[in-house]
């Protein structure tokens, strides 16, 4: 059974093969000093950098390279091939490897864990997004790839970001550019209730070892010159 829907797949597929190389211009990329360096930091007590780091919705791979840089090696995933494709132009010469996954696709993220073993997992807002049937199967693929050996950073927009999100698609000029294309899309951000998350990852068979709020810098702009920047709450996970 396909859980993910062809809609929400043609989304995705449509957003990536409209959106330039340039750094930044997706609403997310942003710099990981702001992103993957500091969640780096809050997961590496945990866990061991000599095993592989598994970036889950990896999109154009920024945070993907930056994880090569703290972790033996890295590999950066999504489910829409023009992303990945956007990875690979941007690889340059870096040792990270980038794949098209479903994470629904539970042979395909068994197979993904056969080929590489017990992993470290790095996830930044992927299931708040995703489908709501499709959300139980994303959490279970970050267990899988773990294993018992691996550990996983999982950040998840909270509802606040819904809040932030309204304020700037209300501004009388309209959404910012780059929100705007979120939303012309399709794309829903901030769609999962708080208590969805942590319930999800428990119900994956996934252990908290540590949480925490923060909030997930964005490329884009309010009118006033304020950086959107969006509530979130953030795991270091264990498997069984």
């Amino acid at each position: 059974m396909n859980i993910v829907s062809d809609n929400y797949r043609n989304a995705w597929e449509s957003y990536w093969s409209e959106t330039s190389d340039t750094r930044g211009e997706a609403i997310w990329d942003a710099d990981p000093s702001l992103t993957a360096e500091p969640h780096s930091e809050l997961l590496l007590p945990y866990a061991d950098p000599s095993r592989t780091i598994v970036d889950l919705g990896c999109g154009n791979g920024t945070q993907t390279r930056y994880l090569a840089t703290r972790f033996a090696r890295a590999v950066g995933v999504d489910l829409s091939h023009a992303a990945v494709e956007h990875a690979r132009r941007a690889q340059n010469g870096a040792a990270v490897e980038f794949q098209q996954l479903d994470l629904t696709d539970t042979e395909a993220v068994r197979a993904l864990h056969d080929r590489l073993g017990d992993c470290n997992v790095y996830m930044r807002a992927v299931i708040h997004q995703s489908e709501p049937a499709a959300r139980p199967a994303v959490a279970a693929a970050v267990a899988e790839i773990l294993g018992t050996e691996g550990r996983a950073f999982v950040v998840e927009l909270t509802a606040g970001s819904r809040d932030v999100l309204r304020r700037a698609a209300s501004d009388p000029a309209g959404p910012p550019p780059k929100l705007q294309r979120v939303y012309h899309h399709g794309l829903k951000p901030a769609d999962a209730d708080d208590e969805e998350i942590p319930r999800l990852l428990a119900e994956a068979g996934l252990t908290i070892l540590a949480d925490g709020e923060t909030a997930l810098a964005q490329t884009e702009y309010l009118a006033d010159g304020t950086r959107i920047d969006l509530p979130a709450r953030w795991f270091v996970l264990a498997g069984k």
